[in-house]
């Protein structure tokens, strides 16, 4: 019969560990590590605290920002848990040096240091800005709308706020009368029934006094945009909105990130409390140049030629406006993009086959409209040549529709090398009394050209499609990683500015991962 060692879990050992040891270089630790250590300035936490003559020592926001970031890469959210795991876990123990910090602790630093986080973020982008890992080439800017620590239940117009008071207040009424009608009982059963009901009078009451203090201390929210119509308050986190989701409606807030293309490092990270996206367009773009010319990246970054995309729920005619005047190169198409491509005309459901292999013959024979460079606010276009051709006049067509025209000059046209595959009848510019390439281009709904249709063209263009098909694969896949990888599906905080500096410390997690993975942070 064979012999083995002999072996017993239940036994207790002392083992020596150094810390530094175990953040192994190349793992997220050791980046989170290294950057706190060597890179980052965290005096900027200093001001706060006010312990330098009397009362109790307090711990290092060195210590608290790793034990942090190194749970929010790990997807977890809960401050006790955190706790748990600086009492257990070897990873842990190294980043805090065998230090437990209160979960009251971890968590009073991520409600509380909302502006520290943000200069923090900004730190740790200049480090990706000198390791190269910053392209500047396209930037694409997306929302992701999460739940917030607050129900929707208790969202409403004042009017229907004090609707619902009125409400809560006749409730209470109308218990007080039947427990009244019935003061002595007579039996155990309809004792306990009075004790609930005695209870749901209070919770009631409660209720409908927190909706009269909210009334009392608050004005009507007012929304943006030209009619300036009151939007639906919040009772419990006034700063969050109402939000449609492809899951429904929820409370919440928006996350917009802006993402560089080339390693996909998040350049901007704020939250808003508001249901539509393309009030958020604006802030985003000068917060970005104002970030880029305070670190020194780029006095102006948009006039570098750097390419801005983002999706339907940004655009509008402020915000083509916004772009046309400041010469932003951006590329934000409207909810009927999809519909004008002849690559998606076979696609009858939303969610069914896009046809995209599709054989394209047929329907381009010749140069269409859309590869030349229409400019409906100036009435100009240039054709595929790089030549600019002559505006003809507005008609408006049989359907109704106006229709701006243009034509190009013959001597242009007769000794342009695309004459061929620009022109039907490319003999007729050869011929003294021919003329030169003719388009038109739609203006809807009767009404002169405006920044919208300018942008339409942009983004129906060859170019415009090529350049806003990268933007999904550049800012999806970031928040796939902080929703799925890293566990954020709802903020916990209650407050536009707390929630911000949640989302700030999600996007600075996920830019250390670049740093680790791409960077150059060694020991």
């Amino acid at each position: 019969m064979p012999r083995f060692k002999h072996y017993n879990y239940d036994q207790d050992a002392m083992v020596v560990i150094n810390y530094q040891e175990q953040l192994q270089p190349g793992t997220f630790e050791h980046a989170v590590h290294y950057l706190i250590e060597h890179k980052l300035d965290l005096s900027v936490f200093h001001p706060k605290y006010r312990n330098e003559d009397t009362g109790r020592l307090a711990y290092d926001p060195a210590i608290l920002l790793k034990i942090i970031l190194f749970a929010y890469s790990k997807g977890i959210t809960s401050s006790r848990e955190m706790q748990w795991c600086c009492e257990t876990n070897i990873i842990f123990k190294a980043l805090s040096c065998d230090t437990v910090p209160h979960f009251t602790t971890l968590a009073k630093f991520v409600s509380g240091h909302a502006d520290e986080i943000e200069e923090l973020f900004e730190q740790v982008l200049l480090v990706c800005h000198e390791q190269g890992l910053l392209g500047n080439e396209l930037f694409a800017i997306d929302g992701c709308k999460m739940s917030s620590n607050a129900a929707k239940e208790w969202s409403g117009t004042f009017k229907e706020l004090e609707e619902k008071r009125t409400k809560l207040r006749r409730l209470v009424r109308h218990h007080l009368k039947a427990h009244y009608e019935r003061d002595e009982a007579e039996t155990e059963a309809e004792l306990d029934r009075d004790i609930r009901r005695a209870r749901t009078i209070l919770s009631l009451d409660e209720a409908a006094q927190k909706v009269d203090r909210f009334l009392k201390t608050n004005r009507p929210r007012m929304g943006r945009g030209k009619r300036n119509k009151e939007v639906k308050s919040n009772i419990t986190d006034n700063e969050s909105a109402k939000m449609t989701t492809s899951k429904g409606t929820i409370q919440g807030y928006n996350g917009v990130a802006t993402v560089d293309k080339k390693h996909q490092v998040i350049i901007d990270a704020q939250a808003f409390g508001e249901g539509q996206e393309h009030h958020t367009l604006q802030p985003v773009l000068e917060s970005v140049e104002a970030r880029f010319r305070k670190l020194g990246i780029a006095d102006s970054i948009y006039r570098q030629g750097t390419v801005i995309t983002a999706d339907t729920g940004f655009a509008n005619e402020a915000n083509m406006k916004y772009l046309h005047e400041r010469q932003i190169n951006g590329y934000v198409p409207d909810n009927k993009f999809r519909s004008r491509d002849p690559k998606f005309q076979h696609q009858k459901d939303k969610y069914g086959k896009r046809y995209q292999n599709q054989p394209t013959t047929g329907w381009k024979d010749i140069i269409p409209a859309s590869e030349f460079q229409f400019d409906p606010v100036n009435l100009t276009c240039i054709c595929p040549a790089g030549n600019a051709i002559s505006y003809q006049g507005t008609r408006e067509a049989e359907n109704g529709k106006i229709r701006v025209h243009f034509e190009g000059r013959l001597l242009q046209c007769r000794h342009c090398p695309k004459k061929h595959r620009c022109m039907q009848n490319p003999a007729s510019a050869n011929h003294r009394k021919g003329s030169g390439r003719q388009v038109s281009f739609t203006i809807e709904n009767k009404r002169l050209p405006n920044y919208t249709d300018w942008m339409k063209h942009r983004v129906d263009s060859p170019q415009g499609k090529e350049i806003y098909s990268h933007r999904m694969s550049v800012v999806e896949p970031v928040f796939g990683n902080i929703g799925t990888n890293k566990g954020l599906n709802r903020f916990s905080l209650r407050g536009k500015k707390k929630v911000q500096g949640r989302w700030q410390l999600y996007c600075l997690v996920h830019n250390i991962e670049k740093l680790a993975n791409y960077g150059r942070v060694a020991a």
